[in-house]
Formats: C-alpha cells, sequence, structure tokens
C-alpha cells in the first residue's frame, strides 16, 4: 500500500457506545455508509433500534446492544457475546458521555460519581475489553472522544472536566503502549469542541447555536482518524468551532 492510498471500512465491525442520538447518531451513520458493520451500544433501547432499523433498511449492517458502560461486568460480557457471533470489534468509539453542570458547593456525591464513572470508568473499561482482543488479532483502533474541557476547564464542570481530563491521559497512555505493543492498533482521541447536539442543548437550551459545529464534523474527523495509511497513526486530533471560547 502506498502512502497516499487510505483502507476502507468494508469487512471491519464497529461498536460505538451512546451512539443512538447526537454525535453518537452521527458517528454510527457516517461508519455505516463507509462499509462498516455497527454495534449501537446506549442505554435507550427505543431510540437505538429505530437507528438500527433506519440503517438496516438503507441496506448497511446495523444492530443494537443494551449496555450501561458504567457496568464493567455488562461490558465483558457483550464482548464474548460479539466474540461467540463472529462479530469481533475492530473499532471501539468511546463516544457515551454524561454532565452535571452545577457549582461544585451544590453537586451530590451520586452526581459525581455518575459522571466520572460515565465519562472516565467506562470509557477504561471498554478499552480493557477491547485492546487485549485487539492484542491477539494484531490489528484494530480505539478511538476516545474528548472534550475541550480535557486540556482547559470553566466554571460548573468539575466532575466532567476531571472525567475528560483522566480519559485523554488514558489514552495517550494507551497510545504509547500500542506502539510498543502491536504497530497494528491505532489509538486516537479527538477533542471536540461545542456541538448543535442534545448534549449541549438540554443543558444549555439558550446557546447561541451559530456558535456551534455541526456533530457530522466530528464524524468526519473520526473517520479521516480510521483511514490514515498503514504505518502512520493520528494520536489526537482537535476540531472545534472557529469561535470556541474554551480553546486553547
Amino acid at each position: 500500500m502506498s502512502g497516499t492510498e487510505r483502507p476502507g471500512l468494508g469487512g471491519r465491525h464497529a461498536l460505538v457506545t451512546g451512539g443512538a442520538r447526537g454525535l453518537g447518531e452521527s458517528i454510527t451513520r457516517h461508519l455505516a455508509a463507509a462499509g462498516a458493520s455497527v454495534t449501537v451500544a446506549d442505554v435507550r433501547r427505543d431510540t437505538a433500534e429505530k437507528l438500527c432499523a433506519a440503517l438496516t433498511e438503507e441496506g448497511h449492517d446495523a444492530g443494537f446492544a443494551e449496555l450501561d458502560v458504567r457496568d464493567a461486568g455488562a461490558a465483558a460480557e457483550l464482548f464474548r457475546e460479539l466474540d461467540e457471533r463472529a462479530r469481533p470489534v475492530d473499532v471501539l468509539v468511546n463516544n457515551a458521555a454524561v454532565d452535571v453542570s452545577k457549582p461544585i458547593e451544590h453537586l451530590t456525591a451520586e452526581e459525581v460519581t455518575r459522571v466520572i464513572s460515565t465519562n472516565l470508568l467506562g470509557p477504561v473499561y471498554l478499552c480493557l475489553e477491547s485492546y487485549r482482543r485487539m492484542i491477539a488479532r494484531g490489528h484494530g483502533h480505539i478511538v476516545n472522544i474528548l472534550s475541550t474541557a480535557s486540556n482547559r476547564t470553566w466554571t460548573e464542570a468539575g466532575p466532567y472536566a476531571a472525567g475528560k481530563s483522566g480519559l485523554r491521559a488514558f489514552t495517550h497512555t494507551l497510545f504509547k503502549e500500542a506502539q510498543r505493543d502491536c504497530p497494528g492498533i491505532g489509538v486516537t482521541g479527538i477533542i471536540a469542541g461545542g456541538m448543535e447536539t442534545p448534549f449541549v442543548l438540554e443543558r444549555f437550551p439558550d446557546a447561541d447555536t451559530s456558535k456551534l459545529q455541526s456533530p457530522d464534523i466530528v464524524a468526519d474527523t473520526v473517520l479521516y482518524a480510521l483511514s490514515v495509511p498503514v504505518g502512520s497513526v493520528v494520536p489526537e486530533l482537535v476540531v472545534v468551532p472557529r469561535t470556541e471560547p474554551s480553546w486553547p
């Protein structure tokens, strides 16, 4: 393969957490359109099943797996089931995330635990399951969706920034270990700025949408990370609206 050729996604199976709506839905649709079979892992059964049905009707291979990423046992069981069905995960996209936008003095322990468990521990659990399998097969790609909060934080973002900063550090470590362990494995962190998605608009209904980017832009960035020719890898990408206030 020459340096200008890029591998397609045909024959590859992708698992997208939080893949039922918002950025996750956009990533799922882009992966399917690029030829990958996709498993949508989400807690929103109805929304996810509707998305999978629509993709199937369009001729794509898409299925739903109900998963709360905070449950390490459930994550392990999902990977075992996929292996048994001869659908090993070639591409893992850790996208699922939650937030509680409150001043630290008003946060509860339950809220902090929910955010950190979803945004940091959940992706780590899935990385543990996928990475050891990718090592055994000699190939694969892990994409962790980060945030500008992993680089620079703001008020009322304590747990969210802590989780995303931790995930960025874990992603960098995993990248270094993949360099050492297996040249066929890619690890990419994508720092995404504000997007016009329910994740943002449900928390900030008065947000100026003209200053937000489409989730399709970030989904395109995921595809770019997956398309880099063999011999190269993209450890981190940043994609933000031109008016992004939290970067750098």
